[in-house]
């Protein structure tokens, strides 16, 4: 059964206050979830499907969701009791959520939280699990996952968060309950920004407005000078394209950047892992099993390899996105639409791009962009397929 769509329209009709009240423009998708709490007829499912694009919220959705499901007041979610702190912070025994910075969930892993689906709840009405990632898992761990959610355990709740229904494995899809969530609009951000964040009006503004309503994004530029150089760098290379040397150059340089950043974030949290395993394995001491240390500091490398590989992958789709959001603000001046640009700073820019430039040309860069996002999810190595974009970006223009 579908949850409606949220209706951003009436996002300051009626504030959300308690557990849900950083859901900015999901009112909707929070009337659906606390009718389920209280129970109403046919209201409650075992298993959810949360999907929504990229920064509108599905994990925060799906945490506060499970903090209500354990609140200890009526009306649910009041935010304010042991159970809805614990539940939001991470630290309640009957609340598993699970995130991974890896490319995919194996099925061991899932079977580590089958197991824990089958468990009566220690201190709290029901057991919990929430999956971040849920497109993230494998077949065959999808495979393992579809008997618990067959025969769920009677106090057992499945939250699964995707962009969409169709990234999910379709047995799973099938048996879940959906509830989609819709983009924030950039007042509603900017307003969390302020609110939860103590950041000023002005800046709030300008990072919601960027980030297109992701929250996440939202935040990250609101706080970080860094971050917006990074973004400043990225667009300036539409204008720096003049042939296939200066396409060349300029994809160098963004997978260089993507990698650099990834590797900033990896860097001390790698060193930190490895330290701790090996003081777990007892290393440099007498009667340890070099062999299978030897095993275990390997997996480790595996997984950290993988970890910065998919780090780096998010950071040039965000690259992608800021890229996006540019042609879309010229096509947007070539077709006289009248929305507001997503970047103002460079509306001369835009501007002279816009009337040199076809309205056909810019949707074919537009679609450069999405072929070389779905080449990055399909493993395409980075170097190539942004440079493949990047000359179909300069050889737009020459297409009838």
């Amino acid at each position: 059964m579908s949850a409606p769509s949220t209706d951003v329209g009436v996002a300051r009709a009626e504030p959300l206050t308690g557990v849900w009240s950083d859901l900015v423009g999901q009112q909707a998708a929070v009337s659906v979830l606390r009718r389920a709490v209280a129970g109403g007829p046919h209201a409650m499912s075992h298993a959810w499907l949360i999907t929504g694009p990229p920064g509108s919220g599905r994990s925060n959705v799906a945490q506060s969701f499970a903090a209500a499901l354990q609140c200890e007041r009526t009306p649910a979610g009041c935010g304010e009791c042991r159970a809805c702190r614990t539940a939001l912070s991470g630290a309640h025994p009957d609340v598993t959520l699970v995130r991974t910075e890896l490319l995919s969930i194996g099925v061991d892993e899932i079977r580590d939280l089958v197991r824990r689906a089958s468990m009566s709840p220690s201190v709290g009405r029901h057991q919990v699990i929430v999956i971040e990632d849920s497109d993230r898992i494998t077949e065959r761990g999808a495979d393992a996952l579809l008997k618990s959610i067959e025969e769920p355990a009677s106090r057992t709740v499945w939250l699964l968060c995707a962009p969409t229904a169709e990234d999910v494995v379709a047995t799973v899809r099938s048996r879940s309950r959906l509830l989609h969530l819709t983009t924030p609009t950039p007042a509603a951000v900017a307003d969390l920004l302020q609110r939860r964040d103590g950041i000023d009006a002005e800046t709030a503004t300008r990072a919601a407005r960027a980030a297109q309503g992701h929250i996440g994004r939202a935040r990250v530029l609101a706080r970080s000078a860094d971050a917006w150089q990074r973004r400043s760098a990225v667009l300036q290379i539409p204008g720096r394209l003049r042939g296939l040397g200066a396409c060349l150059e300029a994809a160098e340089a963004l997978v260089k950047s993507s990698a650099e950043e990834a590797a900033q974030i990896t860097g001390e949290l790698d060193g930190k892992e490895r330290a701790e395993l090996e003081q777990a394995l007892g290393m440099g001491t007498k009667g340890v099993r070099n062999r299978s240390a030897t095993a275990a500091l390997r997996e480790l490398e595996e997984q950290q390899k993988a970890r910065g590989k998919r780090l780096q992958r998010d950071a040039l789709d965000r690259a992608l996105t800021e890229l996006t959001a540019y042609y879309r603000d010229v096509l947007s001046v070539q077709t006289g639409s009248g929305v507001e640009l997503i970047n103002p700073e460079l509306a001369a820019e835009i501007g002279a791009l816009a009337r040199r430039t076809r309205p056909e040309a810019t949707l074919r860069r537009i679609d450069a962009l999405l072929a070389c996002r779905e080449a990055l999810e399909t493993n395409v190595p980075p170097l190539l397929a942004t440079e493949a974009m990047l000359v179909a970006i300069v050889e737009a223009d020459g297409e009838g």
